[in-house]
């Protein structure tokens, strides 16, 4: 008797997955809403409306593209690798921080789609914001290894830290960020303190803390250890929840505070640096 009640229920699992497609095939366009202002013109807000045609594969992306390409050439719009890894093409799509390369118009579920410019961003003109200031705070936190070892002068000699599958672990996840932008929009820390150097950089700055080929203190810095540094964040999350590649800036700005209070740069495990030379391994 299971037996025919769950074949009953995958039956209606596959009518119910027939239906949705069905209802996505039978709509052919969405109505695209796209934000248009020009600072440098003074243009008053506005919102234009488009009727795109799309298919199951298309994306945000695709659908601005056919309508700058197809009705309106004045649409501008930042992009680049169409593959979710340069970041180029971050706005707020029905509301919400995402990558317009990387978010199918069906997985919207919406017949109306509208594309604002990211927030906590100066704008520039319609979905192109300004990232002077976002860039700014990420290199106020040096990310970059900063070991003087690593900065070889012999041309002919070879060199390499040692680092095990353990150490890599450490760091790896927060290495996997874009610096496409969305957790800076998303955070209302940072819509409050323009100081405040965002979930982007304080993540990366524990991404580096953490790297065992890295010999420098980041913990000290005003830029983090300040009342507009990282005892500022609130821990919302909202930072996280619209990464696209799944770094988790909340929990970088935790275990950083966890370093900054407990951690100790004597006790932090240092790689081993190994120099080859001619086809020999020098220690």
């Amino acid at each position: 008797m299971s037996g025919i009640i769950k074949k009953i229920s995958m039956l209606r699992t596959g009518s119910n997955l027939e239906k949705s497609k069905k209802s996505f095939g039978a709509r052919c366009s969405i109505l695209l809403r796209i934000y248009r202002a020009n600072k440098a013109l003074g243009d008053s807000a506005h919102y234009d409306t488009f009727d795109v045609p799309i298919q199951r594969w298309t994306t945000v992306l695709d659908a601005l593209l056919y309508a700058k390409f197809y009705m309106d050439r004045s649409i501008c719009i930042r992009y680049s690798c169409r593959m979710a890894s340069c970041g180029s093409c971050g706005m707020k799509i029905n509301g919400v921080p995402r990558l317009a390369c990387y978010t199918n118009v069906s997985e919207l579920e919406s017949g109306v789609i509208s594309c604002e410019p990211l927030t906590n961003f100066p704008l520039i003109r319609d979905l192109v914001t300004d990232f002077s200031q976002f860039f700014s705070h990420h290199k106020s936190v040096r990310p970059y290894i900063v070991n003087q070892n690593s900065d070889l002068r012999d041309s002919g000699e070879l060199s390499e830290f040692i680092q095990s599958p353990l150490d890599v672990d450490h760091y790896l996840q927060f290495s996997y960020c874009i610096k496409c932008g969305l957790c800076y929009s998303a955070c209302p820390t940072v819509a409050t303190d323009t100081k405040f150097p965002g979930p982007q950089a304080l993540a990366q700055a524990y991404r580096y803390s953490a790297d065992t080929r890295d010999v420098g203190s980041r913990e000290d810095m005003k830029t983090i250890d300040d009342k507009h540094g990282i005892w500022r964040c609130h821990f919302a999350g909202s930072c996280s929840s619209v990464c696209p590649k799944g770094v988790d800036p909340a929990l970088g700005i935790q275990l950083l505070r966890g370093h900054m209070m407990s951690f100790s740069k004597h006790d932090k495990k240092i790689a081993e640096l190994k120099h080859h030379s001619h086809g020999n391994q020098i220690t």
